[in-house]
Order: C-alpha cells, then structure tokens, then sequence
C-alpha cells in the first residue's frame, strides 16, 4: 500500500513518545540499587504490576500479529488468542506463588536457588538471551510495520526509532520505568481498542464497505481482447490458473476462470520486478497508487433476503450475520516465472461460515492430513506451556513484594489480557470486511481498521500500538542485561560487582542487545509478528518450563537434569525451527525439501526436554546424595 504521513498521527505520536521519555527520566533519578535496576525494588502494587503484566504480555504479536491473523484466516487467527490466554492458567495455578519465593533478580536465580550450579547459571543465561531475541523480533518488525503509515518512514527507520528509545528507557531506569511504561499502554490499549469494536459493531455489516474500495475488475477474455490486452505467460497452481497480461507495455496478472461456460479474468494484486531489478506494483512503480487494501463482504443473506447494509449489530448478531455472509479474500502465492519471482494475491470467495471454524491456515479439517494436525498440536501446545516459561515475564513476580501480591497480580493480568483477547476477534473482523487490509503487511489491519474510522482514532490506535511495542521490549531487553550481568558476569564468571558496576554492566548488555534487535527486525521484515512469537514460546516452552516443573514439583531434579534439560531443549526447538519448511521458503529454497515437516516444534521439543531431565537427574542422584553428605560432614 501507499502511505502518507497525517501530521495529526506525528503529532499525537510524538506526545506519547514524550511521556514515555519523561516517565524514565522521573524514574532513572530514583534507581540507584541492582534490585532497583532489575526488579524495581519489589515495590510495584500487586494492581498495578497486574497491568504492568497485560501490558508485557500484550504485545505487538497480540495486537497487530493477531487481528492481522484473524484479519487473513478468521478464526484460525484467533486461536493464537486462545493459546496465549490459556498459558496464564499455567502461571497462575502452577508458578505464580512458588516462583516468587525461589528467586531474587531472574529467572535463573530461581532455577539456581537449590543447587549454586555454574552450569545451570550458564544454561539458564543462555536460554533468557535466546527466549528474549526470539520474542524481540516480531516486536521490532512490528515497529517497522507501524512507522511506515504513521510517520511515512520506511520499515527500517521504524526500527531503528524503537530501538534506540527501548535503549535509552532501559539503560536509564531499568525495570521501575518499564513497568510503569507498561501499565499506561495496557490500559489505553484495551479502552482504544474497545472503543474501536464499539464502533464495528455499530456500523454493522454492508455490501460496499467503504466509498475509497477499489472495485477489482472482471472482465471476460473477449473483452479483454477487445481491451488491448495479450496473453505472455501462465501459471497453473492447486488448480488455478493465473495468467500474465501486457497491455500497452504494462504487464499484470489475471486470475482465469471459467464462469457459466465463458472464460473470465479476474484482476489480482502482484508484486513483480522491471529489467532493472525495480519492483512493481500491478505492473507499475508503487508511487502510481495501482497497490490496494482489500477486504470485501459480497454477499449477506440475513432472513433470506440479500441487503447492502445490517446497521448497528450486537456482538453475537455480528458473528452469526457474518456467518451467513460471503467474504472475499485475498490469499497469497509465491512462484516463479521465466526466471523471475512473482508474488500475487488473489481473490478467493470465502462462505462466512467457513471464516468462523478453523481451517483457513491451520488445516485441521478439510484437506487436512496428519502432518498438519500434528503441526497445528504442536503450536497450541507451545502457546500453552510457553507463556509461563516466558523470562520477561517471569521476572515480573520478582516486582512485588509478596507470593501473595503475585497471585493477585497474575488474576488482574488473566482478566484483562482475556477482555482484550475477545477484542481482538472483533478487530480482525472488522478489519477483513471493511477494506482495511494491507496484503503485504498483515500486522497493519487493527490501526487501517482505526483509520477507516476517522483520522484522530488513527493517530491514537498507533501511537498505542507503538508503546506497546515500546512496553514489551523494554521488558525483554531488561531480561536480557539481567542474563549478562547478574547471571553470567557475576554468578556464572564469579566477578565481584557491587551494585554501581552490577547496573553498569546491565545497562552496557543492554544497549548490545538492543543493537542486536534492531537489526533482526529489519531482516525479518514482513513476517507475521504473532506467528514469529510462536516461535519464541516454543523455545521457552522446551528449554525452560520443564526445568520450572520439575524443579518445583520433582525432588530428585538435580543439577545436572536441569542442564541437560534447557540444552536439549535449545538445542530441538532451534533445531527443528530453522530447518522447517517455512524457513525453507525464507532461505528461498522448495519447502517440500525440508527435513523436518513440522514448522511448530514444540510436541517433539518439550517431551524430550522432560526426558532428558528425568534421565539425567536418576543418572546423577548418587553424586548428588554424596555431595550433600560431604557438605552435612
């Protein structure tokens, strides 16, 4: 899509950049200690750490990943919100309150608490910097993505921006700044984000959704003949025939069907190169606007009659009108011709029916086989099992001063992530039947929803968004320098730090990290931000939560278990990963090709993660009865 800047959107950008400034300078006078820096003291009210968690926790994966999902493949999109939510159950019931009394900084500590294990300070060290630079990428392409239509900047000035104010919060106040970073976006997020749903719902369902929609064009063959246009080139794919049409020197792709015994072209959205290796956009420099957002409600049936518009609808009379509703979407595909790469999107009309039942991306049901059964197994168990092994926000128990105060905190978050969660079904919605969607950004549909609703909703909705951002990488990159300098430069390497130099450090690893993340932003521009969280809660689920578990609720886990447990972990999630078929396309290879035919790891990677512990742990029990004996004598 074109984008140009609102100087109301810079404007209204720019004040909550300046809040979120002045709250690190208020709070950087007041953080002298290395509690202070890493866990705010443990002074932050349950109420507040509670939205302080929602706001960690609802990130760009939650806002703009999963209503631009949903925005794509309707309620496979949602089930990412499920997954997501389901995981508190887990920190709730299983971590919240043991967790706070084992540690004192981070994650580690809490796994370290029994043993005093260089190893396990090490692992568990590693495993924090590998979870946050998963979980830091989807942020940072996310921040990519907003800046663009926001301030008219390209992707990786986005990044860029994020990064060096991420920077700057963190190795200023550390924690007690982020934390109250995050309690102001995870509120305004959810009152905006309602705000916006109130709207959807009270515009209803149409026909036409907007006065600005392009009306793709059809055309028979003769007609386009007729038109001037002359068929170069053709391309079959699962059953579909796309064609490549020149007409005055201008080159587009058509969609061939056969519609009541007449051969009909159907226009698409591609995405070509020119002689000089330039991109075009339907055949045309970006700059001509030929680029389109698309989304489109054709049909509605509502008591067997066909009308243009509902009116206002309530939240359930919305999903059920929708249900009786034809959807046009535009899926995507990736091919090659004559030697050059084409990406085009396509119009495919979808029953409303279908949009409201899994199957659209996750194929669990129609042409559906056992791979991706398993595969789409594997990323809920991931969803489930990675929120509470998740570093930055396991650290925020350590920010309260009581186990007691950190189940009240984790009962606040669960309300308010599962309200904003229901949002979240609503946005994509919106988003996918109003017109709104960025076909080559995903993560755009929540704030083009916004702006379909006037310009002032727009500026607001990003700015939000780009907090939010702002909010969780803070939370990861403070993870992150408590990993280099608690847990490797102090524990694991034995450095004697007081508590000026402890902080130094901290702040010195996290403006490394920071760097680091900006840079992994701009490489994996384009990508889904909820699915590349999915990846982060893979590896946190294998490397970390069966450590946790066994820890708390096992009495022979030892040292050596939990070793064994986070590299067997690391090692399986990161492994099948990067050698999964949807990283096969990312290294521009055939995906077909990939060892591994599951792009989620986790049903492979947690069960071996659980085995290797328990296996080391019973290896190594004598030594660790003999170890206890000699420290008793």
């Amino acid at each position: 899509m074109i984008y140009s800047a609102s100087p109301l959107a810079v404007i209204i950008f720019f004040v909550f950049v300046a809040a979120v400034l002045g709250i690190s300078f208020y709070f950087a006078k007041r953080t002298k200690s290395s509690k202070g820096y890493f866990a705010a003291g443990g002074t932050i009210p349950w109420a507040v750490n509670g939205i302080a968690f929602a706001g960690d926790y609802l990130s760009a994966a939650s806002f703009l990943g999963i209503c631009g999902m949903i925005a794509i493949a309707g309620f496979d999109g949602f089930l990412y919100s499920i997954g997501y939510l389901a995981g508190w159950i887990v920190a709730m019931f299983v971590i919240a309150e043991p967790f706070k009394r084992l540690g004192k900084y981070t994650f580690t500590d809490a796994l370290d608490s029994k043993f005093n294990s260089k190893g396990i300070q090490l692992m568990a060290g590693i495993s924090t910097l590998i979870v946050s630079l998963f979980y830091l990428i989807p942020q940072m392409v996310g921040a990519g993505a907003l800046v663009t239509p926001l301030l008219g900047l390209p992707h990786w000035v986005g990044v860029v921006i994020v990064g060096g104010i991420v920077i700057f919060i963190v190795s200023t106040a550390g924690m007690k700044s982020t934390t109250y970073v995050q309690f102001l976006k995870g509120t305004l997020l959810v009152i905006f984000s309602f705000v916006v749903v109130v709207l959807v719902l009270n515009k209803g369902i149409t026909k036409n959704p907007s006065e600005d929609y392009h009306q793709f064009i059809t055309m028979t063959a003769s007609e386009a003949e007729a038109s001037g246009y002359t068929i170069t080139g053709e391309h079959t794919d699962n059953g579909r025939t796309f064609v490549e049409a020149e007409n005055e020197g201008t080159r587009t792709w058509w969609e061939l069907k056969t519609v009541r015994g007449k051969e009909v072209l159907f226009e698409t959205l591609s995405i070509t190169e020119d002689a000089e290796g330039n991109q075009l956009y339907n055949g045309a420099p970006k700059e001509e606007e030929r680029f389109y957002s698309v989304g489109h409600v054709s049909e509605i049936i509502q008591d067997e009659i066909s009308v243009d518009e509902t009116g206002p609808l309530g939240p359930f009379r919305f999903l059920s009108t929708l249900e009786d509703s034809t959807v046009v979407r535009f899926p995507s595909l990736i091919f090659e011709h004559e030697g050059e790469k084409i990406q085009l999107w396509y119009q495919e009309e979808t029953p409303g029916s279908k949009v409201l039942r899994p199957g659209l991306k996750f194929k669990v049901d129609e042409g559906s086989t056992p791979i991706s059964k398993l595969n789409f197994v594997s990323l809920m168990l991931a969803l489930f099992f990675g929120t509470a092994a998740l570093p930055h926000i396991l650290i925020r128990y350590y920010t309260v001063p009581t186990p007691g105060a950190a189940r009240k905190s984790t009962i606040v978050a669960i309300t308010t992530i599962g309200f904003f969660y229901i949002l979240t079904l609503y946005l994509g919605l919106g988003a996918m039947i109003n017109g709104v969607i960025d076909v080559e950004s995903s993560n755009m549909a929540a704030p083009l929803l916004a702006r379909y609703f006037g310009p002032v909703l727009f500026a607001v909705i990003s700015a939000i968004a780009f907090a939010t951002v702002l909010g969780t990488v803070s939370g990861l990159i403070v993870a992150s320098s408590g990993a280099v300098a608690h847990d490797f430069i102090s524990n694991f390497l034995g450095t004697k730090l007081d508590d000026r130099k402890k902080v130094l450090a901290g702040k010195i690893a996290a403006v490394a990290v920071g760097l680091i993340a900006i840079l992994l932003g701009i490489l994996f521009k384009g990508m889904n931000v909820a699915y590349l969280v999915g990846w982060a809660f893979a590896v946190a689920a294998s490397a970390n939560l069966p450590s946790i578990l066994m820890l708390l609720f096992w009495k022979r886990t030892t040292a050596q278990g939990i070793i064994a447990s986070i590299i067997t972990g690391i090692v399986s999630a990161l492994g099948i990963i990067m050698l999964s078929p949807d990283m096969f396309i990312r290294y521009g290879l055939a995906p077909e090709k990939a060892p591994f035919p599951l792009s989620n790891p986790g049903i492979i990677s947690i069960p071996l993660s659980f085995l290797a512990l328990i296996i080391a742990s019973l290896l190594t029990q004598k030594k660790a009865g003999e170890k206890v004996s000699q420290e008793v004598n």
